[in-house]
C-alpha cells in the first residue's frame, strides 16, 4: 500500500457497514478517504474517534441515486484535495419489496443506486485519473448474489440480483475499455457472500433478516481486508474478481 499513501481515495456508502470499515481501513493505511453517505454525521462520528491514523477522512454528504450530488462531492474533491487515485463502489441497499408485487418506484431506485450511481461515479473518477496520468484503482462491490442464482427463506430479492449482475457485467466491460485507451488503471470486484451489516434492514421483516444472519457470517472487516489486499498488488498484477463466504454459509 506504499504507493498510495498520501493519494486520495472515494469511498461510497462510508457511513456503516463495508463503506465504513474501508473508508477507516485505508485511512489507517495512509490514504486521504472522502466518505461519500447520505448520513454524513456517521462519517464525522468516525473522523472524531481516528486521531492518530497516519492518513486523513473527510465526510461528503451524498445521496447517491442524485447525479448532481454525485458530481457535486467529486466537484469538491477535486477544487479541495486534488485527483483521484482510487474509488471504492460501495454504496447499493436491497428494498423490501417483490416483483410479483412490487414498487416500481423501489425497483428505480435500486437500479438507481446499485447501478447508475456506480457508473456516474466511475466514469468521473476515471476522468480524474486519465487527466491527471494516474494508473489508479477501481473497486466495484458486488455480491454473490450477482453471481448466481441464491435462495432465501421468502421470496425478498426482487430487483437486487439483476443490479449486481449489471455490476458483474460493468466490471468486465470497464477492464475492457481501460485496456483499449491503455489507461494503465485497474477494475477488480469483490463479492461478498453474507455480512454482518446494517444492509439487512432491508430485508421484509418477516424473519427473512434473522434466518439469514443466524447462520455463518462474514464480517465488514473482512472485505475491507480483501479491498486492501486487492490495492497492494503490484502495478502488473489485476485481481479482476474475488468471491468471499464464511467458512460453511449455506448461500
Amino acid at each position: 500500500m506504499e504507493r498510495w499513501q498520501g493519494k486520495i481515495a472515494i469511498v461510497t456508502g462510508a457511513s456503516a457497514g463495508i463503506g465504513a470499515a474501508t473508508a477507516k481501513l485505508l485511512a489507517q493505511k495512509g490514504m486521504k478517504v472522502v466518505g461519500l453517505a447520505r448520513r454524513v454525521e456517521l462519517i464525522e462520528e468516525m473522523i472524531y474517534s481516528m486521531t492518530d491514523a497516519p492518513g486523513e477522512l473527510y465526510a461528503l454528504k451524498c445521496d447517491m441515486s442524485e447525479e448532481n450530488q454525485i458530481l457535486e462531492a467529486f466537484a469538491w474533491v477535486k477544487e479541495n484535495l486534488g485527483p483521484i487515485s482510487v474509488l471504492i463502489n460501495n454504496a447499493g441497499f436491497i428494498r423490501p419489496t417483490t416483483l410479483t408485487e412490487g414498487s416500481t418506484d423501489e425497483w428505480r431506485s435500486t437500479f438507481d443506486v446499485n447501478v447508475i450511481g456506480l457508473c456516474i461515479c466511475t466514469r468521473e473518477a476515471v476522468r480524474s485519473m486519465r487527466d491527471n496520468n494516474i494508473a489508479g484503482h477501481i473497486v466495484h462491490l458486488g455480491s454473490i448474489a450477482g453471481r448466481y442464482p441464491v435462495m432465501m427463506p421468502t421470496p425478498v430479492i426482487n430487483v437486487y440480483s439483476a443490479t449486481k449482475y449489471a455490476v458483474t457485467a460493468l466490471t468486465e466491460n470497464l477492464r475492457q475499455e481501460l485496456n483499449f485507451h491503455k489507461t494503465g488503471i485497474k477494475i477488480s470486484m469483490i463479492c461478498p457472500g453474507v455480512v454482518s451489516s446494517e444492509f439487512h434492514e432491508g430485508y421484509i421483516k418477516d424473519g427473512t433478516k434473522e434466518a439469514v444472519t443466524s447462520g455463518p457470517i462474514l464480517f465488514p472487516s473482512d472485505i475491507a481486508d480483501a479491498i486492501v489486499f486487492t490495492l497492494s498488488t503490484p502495478p502488473h498484477v489485476q485481481v479482476h474478481d474475488i468471491m468471499i463466504k464464511s467458512v460453511g454459509e449455506l448461500i
